[in-house]
This record gives structure tokens, sequence and C-alpha cells, in this order.
């Protein structure tokens, strides 16, 4: 009987590891979801003085005529609260990071914040809201913090209730972008005199659960499948990127390949990672710049720091807009900040530091997520002396038409050289984004890309 009591016993010390183990937060805290916070879990409720509002469900998907496939801007109407300038900028220093400051400091006469009044019009579909709630349910952190455990049940938002600096970081990388997508556009590294050459890139990205079923039998370790060719200038059109993106990526590297137009040949590219060049960057991005930051979290100690409210870019739909030139927005030292809205809101802030033993360009970046998209708002770098070296703004906006929340454009400013990259434009391009379609699985492979680069 005392054999039998003990068995009973180890077998129910042994359930409640497991189910230890499987389980993100509580029932009662993933509860809040939808409730007491929004689906995404952000603070529902706005600020004490009203200057950020409630979230009351985000823009609908007619909030403005879509032209197209490009997004109206639903705010056309409205004018700057105020500007932020180096003349006034120590008044608004607690709402501001150390990058902005520097760059009014760095432009003085040129950099401007301004300040609109703010608008939630953060809104994903019914069904990411239902899988971000299976993800607080039931993903963890694995390989300490750099991977995720049950996570491809759900395959948003990680970690909608976060614990800790890494999950901050793990539901940008998880956000939903929409359906598979294509797109053009373009990427831009002014001269210190604002001379500019465009290279046109044409980008393709597909997810497993939007895929056939080949697809999807593989997808074990895959959040998304990614090409992009370059098709202009001359001298470097043809060249192909391809990754498949994979969510444990120190259990499984990122996989990336290159077609190179001029040797015609196809080649493994683990240099497409880290602090690898970005692609046609001149040497102003690292490979997890893109999309202020991609790929794996493992080189870094992540710090939750808090939440805070931040005038970050927002609702950047003027600058999105395909009436505007590339010669309208790209100006010497940064881009034309008359086109730039901003908005107050909350941010969770996270910091990173390079690990002991670990090599990185940047030995600490430090983040600001908006709570409503957990998208990265504005990202500082700072090499290893410890100088605040690039600074890094996501030019967001709603594109209620699709659910997502993107950029109208990325800046990286430099500022040492003086001189800044900015990407994701797409005002001069024939079309908006295109989302939809069932790509194959062939179309991401090796074999695909040399095919894909003599088009």
């Amino acid at each position: 009987m005392k054999t039998k009591k003990m068995m009973q016993t180890g077998a129910l010390l042994l359930a409640l590891l497991i189910g230890n183990a499987i389980a993100g937060v509580s029932p009662e805290e993933a509860g809040k979801l939808g409730t007491s916070l929004t689906p995404l879990g952000a603070q529902k409720e706005g600020n004490a003085d009203g200057s950020i509002p409630a979230w009351t469900g985000g823009l609908k998907s007619d909030a403005a005529p879509v032209t197209n496939l490009f997004v109206g801007d639903p705010f056309a109407g409205e004018q700057p609260l105020f500007t932020i300038t180096a003349a006034n900028a120590e008044q608004y220093k607690a709402r501001l990071s150390d990058g902005q400051m520097a760059m009014f400091k760095r432009y003085p006469t040129s950099y401007k914040i301004p300040v609109y009044k703010s608008h939630r019009t953060a809104a994903n579909p019914q069904n990411i809201y239902d899988a971000a709630k299976k993800s607080a349910l039931n993903t963890q952190p694995a390989d300490g913090g750099n991977g995720l455990l049950n996570f491809t049940d759900s395959r948003y938002y990680a970690f909608p209730i976060p614990k800790s600096g890494v999950e901050v970081l793990w539901n940008h990388l998880t956000r939903y972008r929409g359906l598979n997508q294509k797109r053009e556009s373009v990427q831009a590294v002014p001269q210190v005199n604002g001379s500019f050459t465009i290279v046109q890139l044409s980008d393709e990205i597909a997810f497993p659960q939007f895929m056939p079923a080949d697809a999807q039998a593989d997808s074990g370790n895959i959040l998304f499948y990614y090409k992009q060719e370059v098709t202009a200038p001359s001298r470097l059109a043809g060249s192909v990127v391809l990754m498949h993106e994979t969510i444990d990526q120190v259990k499984e590297p990122r996989l990336a390949w290159v077609y190179n137009a001029g040797q015609r040949r196809v080649r493994r590219a683990p240099q497409i990672a880290y602090d690898g060049p970005g692609t046609a960057s001149d040497g102003m991005r690292t490979a997890d710049n893109g999309d202020l930051f991609n790929g794996s979290p493992d080189r870094y100690d992540w710090k939750l720091i808090g939440k805070k409210e931040m005038y970050i870019p927002y609702n950047n739909y003027r600058l999105a807009s395909p009436s505007l030139k590339y010669a309208d927005i790209l100006k010497p030292g940064h881009i034309n900040q008359d086109l730039t809205r901003y908005e107050l809101h909350r941010v969770w802030e996270i910091e990173g530091t390079v690990k002991p033993g670990v090599r990185h360009i940047y030995a600490k970046r430090h983040m600001y997520l908006d709570e409503d998209t957990w998208q990265a708002a504005l990202v500082d770098h700072y090499d290893g002396r410890g100088q605040l070296w690039r600074v890094a703004e996501g030019m967001a906006y709603n594109d209620y038409a699709n659910g997502i929340s993107t950029y109208a454009a990325q800046a990286l400013y430099d500022l040492i050289a003086g001189r800044y990259l900015v990407n994701a434009m797409m005002n001069e391009s024939r079309h908006g984004s295109v989302y939809g379609g069932t790509p194959n699985l062939a179309e991401f492979t090796p074999a695909a890309l040399r095919s894909a680069g003599i088009r």
C-alpha cells in the first residue's frame, strides 16, 4: 500500500511538472486578453490625461479609400499639435529616446519631430487574436529564450503577456505580417550631400500555414520562407537571396543561399545573419538591422526595462503615399521630417547586451516596441566603446485593408558617418503589396534561385 501511494504521488508530481513545462501563463492571466487587455496584450485603457486614448478595436478595413493596393490616409486633414526641434527638445526629453536626442544634436537645423493626435489604429483579424491567446497559454521559451516550445500550433505573438525582455522581442519576431506577400520596394543610402541611387528589390515572403500540405508537413522549425531579388541598378540586378527563417536558430541556424548573377552560381550564405553585411547596403546596415531587428536573439542578454510613454513614428500614411517621389523623401542627413508623423504611445522598453565571449558590431541595442502591435518603433545601437552609433526609426502605419501593422520606411542613421540607409519604401512602385496566393515549397528551394535571377 505504501509503495502504491508513493507511485501515485510520483505520478502526480510528474504530471504537474509536465503541465508546467507545456503551459504559458495561467488561464486567469490569459483571460485578460480581449477583456482588460487588448487581444494582443496591450493596456486597453488610455493614459491619465487622455493624450493616449483607449483602444476600441482599431481601424476598420474600409477606413479610407484604397487605390492600386495603396491604403489612403484616414487622418489626412489633421495638423501637428506641436513640433519638437533642437531648440525645445530638452522640454520633451522624458518622452524621447537617446537616439532621437542625438539626432537633434547631429542635425540641429533640419531634424524635427512633428507630433500629432494619438490614434490607436492597430487591428488584426479575429483568428490572429485567437492564436495569440493560444500562444499565451502554451508557448514556452527554449534554449534560454533563443527558441520557442509549443508554438507551431499558434504561430503568432509568442508571449502576449511577456515576463522578460527576450519574450518582448519574440513578439516583434512572431507578429502577424499578413498572408503570403509579394512586393516591389526600394532601398537607398544617400551620400552626405543627399545624392542617392535607388536599389530596386522584389520581395516574396511565404508562411507554411498558408502553403500547400507538403510545406506544412516540413514546417516544424520554420517561421517563414523569404526570397529577395535585386532588379536595379543593372550592376546589381539578378542577385537573389533565399532564406528559411527558423524558429530556434541555435538548434537549427537560419538557412540562407545567394545566387550571384555575375558568377551564375548558387551558394550557401551563412553571412546573411547577425552582423553580416546587408544586401546592397554600402556597409550601412547589418543583416539583422532589417525589420529593425530580425533573426536569432541568442547573441544578447535581453533586459526588460518596462513600459513608458514616448513619441514614436505612427500612422505614417502620408509618408507611404504613392503621390510622393523618392526625391521628396530622401534629403541630406535624414529623411524629410516634414512628411513624417509621430504620436504619443506606450512602448515596451528592452535592452540587449552582447553576451561575454560573443561577437557583434553592436555591443548594445536599446529597443522600444509599440504596445499595440509589438512592432519595433525605435532602436539605438551602441558600439564596443559604449558610444551611440546608429539610430533606427520604423515609420509605422496600419494597413487596415489587410489587418496588419507595417512600415512606410525603415531608416537607420549613422551618427558618426553622417549618412543613413532607408529601405522598405514603395512610393513609386507599380502597386502596393499583394497578399494571398499559395506558393509551392519548390519556389523557395536553392534550385529555384538561378531561374529567378535570370528572368
